[in-house]
């Protein structure tokens, strides 16, 4: 069992490999309270007066209690962004990289610009852990690039990918977490999908092009190809299929 674990581990590609790695360790710290969490959130006015800029890095890392979240959002984190960096992004680590980066930096903005806002201030004050909305931002890229896979939520029901961020934001009401960061995600999730395919088909620009110096970080080494198993896909519409 060990040995499969530890496998399955190294066959991760080496972004999503990383960040598992990193949230694990810091969320796990926090529990035995090897780490603190107030060294950890978002905090604008320490960042800014008292230079704490890793705040801006470490609270993509602590997914708080150790509870059925905690766990379903490793899974997205361990899946998703596994499928992600193998097939969409296969040979283009430094591209999903700057996906991850641009997420990131579109949830920190939101809930900077947010706390801002008269009468929204004090509902973006209380988001200070953006973990759950990078993960779930993950979940959202994945679902528009693979939008006919059929999916079994729970074996209660069938539904196709393009409906996964729907489906688990109803489950994270059911089961009474906050819905706010998982909508933050589906907002980073659709500005990059939206900027990063649709308007360049509409335009042919690319407003989202990944930095030399970050395609200068990794080679483009091919990846093996990872599909989900147990999976069907549906049809594409009939006006799609004809659309040429």
């Amino acid at each position: 069992m060990a040995q499969a674990v530890e496998e399955w581990y190294k066959q991760m590609p080496i972004i999503t490999r990383s960040y598992l790695t990193a949230a694990v360790v810091t969320t796990v710290g926090c529990s035995l309270e090897i780490i603190s969490p107030y060294n950890l959130y978002l905090n604008p006015t320490l960042v800014v007066k008292q230079y704490q800029f890793w705040r801006l890095v470490t609270n993509f890392l602590y997914f708080r209690n150790m509870d059925l979240d905690f766990l379903f959002h490793m899974f997205f984190l361990a899946r998703y962004c596994k499928l992600l960096e193998e097939n969409s992004f296969r040979g283009k680590t430094a591209d999903f990289l700057y996906m991850l980066l641009f997420g990131a930096t579109v949830l920190t903005g939101i809930v900077l610009i947010g706390g801002m806002i008269p009468y929204l201030s004090v509902s973006f004050s209380k988001i200070i852990f953006l973990s759950n909305s990078l993960t779930f931002m993950m979940v959202y890229v994945w679902s528009k690039q693979n939008p006919y896979i059929h999916m079994s939520f729970l074996g209660l029901f069938t539904f196709t990918a393009a409906y996964l961020p729907w489906v688990l934001l109803g489950f994270s009401v059911l089961v009474g977490a906050s819905p706010w960061g998982d909508l933050l995600g589906m907002i980073a999730g659709h500005a990059y999908y939206f900027l990063a395919f649709v308007y360049p088909r509409m335009t042919d620009r690319r407003p989202l092009k990944t930095p030399s110096f970050l395609k200068a970080l990794f080679a483009d080494e091919p990846v093996v190809v990872a599909r989900p198993e147990d999976v069907r896909f549906a049809h594409a519409p009939f006006d799609e299929i004809h659309q040429d």
